[in-house]
């Protein structure tokens, strides 16, 4: 009897810790022993496709670590990129579906401000994390309004405001002209750009003019621009238009003093086009290294990821930096999905994507710094000035504090 009561004792116990081991994987939507589910969208057609090689980045970084290391802790990432034409409803149809149909975790480094905010309500009131938008809107930089949203940019606002502020500092006479597109990421570098020039802004800035994502030329635009009178041009155009823009102002003879911003700064997919000889001299800043430049040649990273490119995206131009920010956001979703453990739910997704503290991101430039907390998501904290000599981007030697 005594026995039996020993017997039936130990099974209990066993039963009970088998049970608490059970208990300590916690799920969310998309998680399972085997996999974790994540969604994202892209602009694979429209006028800006070109900048969903972020995209193809990141699924290639996942298809990596499935590969190279079983996954993340035992799970392998199922990465469902969709195409929205960087048109806002379609992105939130696009969206719905991952988090409906699909039942996504969480969405991830999908592209675009326009395209992010259009599902950014449904996410939070759902309670999906929206994390690194690729955009720098200060709407995904709100822990109140948007608790569930964080952006992987510098703030478009803070850039701007960035530039102002060196504009003052090296160039305080100039007559600025600025060119930005007609949408909430131009509307951000030319409000911070305003807020860095102060008080001057209204008397430096002699002309600004914005185009549509849909125009097929943006022509017309630098040549207003450049009978302003202007000798720096603040040229916040992007992908097609940022090249567009270069090779124009300087086939008109329009020598002005240009500044791109950050996300401007591809040799491959922006300065290439535009022919190189008119982007020598460009202005710019940096927060990733590029992995062609060759003072990087013998860093670690780098021939990692140079590596990586041959094999998992054969045939892609390393100059095309888009496909490299794509691989930091996968590196840096890998590092928050190994630090939750077994508890892969979206709350602790998103308590871990919003507590990184002096993160080691893969490609991150010596000297800028990447973490974030509860009360300010922005990841990158700041920048460094860098000029075009016609080949590669040097360090520029003016810097102004964020």
């Amino acid at each position: 009897m005594i026995r039996a009561t020993i017997l039936g004792l130990t099974i209990a116990v066993s039963c009970a810790h088998a049970f608490a081991q059970s208990g300590d994987k916690k799920y969310g939507p998309g998680v399972t022993d085997q996999e974790i589910k994540l969604g994202q969208t892209e602009p694979y057609s429209g006028p800006v496709s070109s900048s969903s090689a972020l995209g193809r980045g990141a699924a290639a970084y996942f298809e990596k670590i499935n590969r190279e290391k079983g996954g993340i802790n035992g799970r392998k990432v199922k990465l469902i990129s969709l195409d929205d034409g960087y048109s806002p409803p379609k992105a939130f149809e696009q969206v719905r579906k991952l988090v409906e149909e699909e039942g996504v975790l969480a969405i991830v480094g999908s592209n675009g401000s326009p395209t992010g905010v259009a599902s950014q309500a449904y996410l939070n009131k759902a309670g999906v994390p929206q994390l690194f938008q690729i955009s720098g809107s200060r709407k995904f930089n709100d822990p109140k309004r948007a608790p569930w949203s964080t952006g992987f940019f510098i703030p478009f606002y803070t850039e701007g405001q960035i530039f102002g502020r060196l504009i003052l500092k090296s160039w305080p006479n100039s007559r600025i002209a600025v060119l930005y597109p007609n949408d909430e990421l131009g509307r951000e570098y030319l409000a911070g750009l305003r807020a860095g020039l102060g008080d001057k802004a209204d008397a430096m800035i002699v002309r600004a003019a914005n185009y549509e994502s849909t125009s097929p030329t943006i022509d017309s635009q630098v040549a207003q621009l450049a009978s302003s009178g202007a000798d720096l041009f603040f040229n916040a155009a992007l992908t097609k238009f940022a090249s567009q823009s270069i090779r124009r102002a300087r086939e008109m003879g329009w020598n002005a003093r240009m500044i791109v911003p950050s996300i401007s700064g591809s040799i491959g997919a922006i300065l290439r086009p535009a022919a190189l000889e008119n982007a020598k001299g460009l202005i710019s800043s940096q927060w990733q290294k590029d992995p062609t430049d060759p003072r990087w040649a013998d860093d670690k990273d780098v021939r990692d990821y140079l590596d990586f490119v041959k094999t998992y995206l054969p045939g892609v131009n390393p100059e095309e930096t888009a496909y490299a920010t794509g691989y930091m956001v996968g590196n840096l979703m890998e590092t928050i999905l190994k630090s939750c453990g077994d508890e892969l739910t979206r709350e602790n997704v998103m308590k871990h994507a919003t507590n990184l503290k002096s993160v080691s991101l893969v490609l991150g430039l010596p000297g800028v710094s990447y973490e974030n907390s509860p009360e300010d998501y922005n990841i990158i904290r700041n920048l460094q000035f860098v000029e075009f000599d016609g080949t590669k981007w040097t360090p520029f030697a003016a810097q102004v504090g964020n």
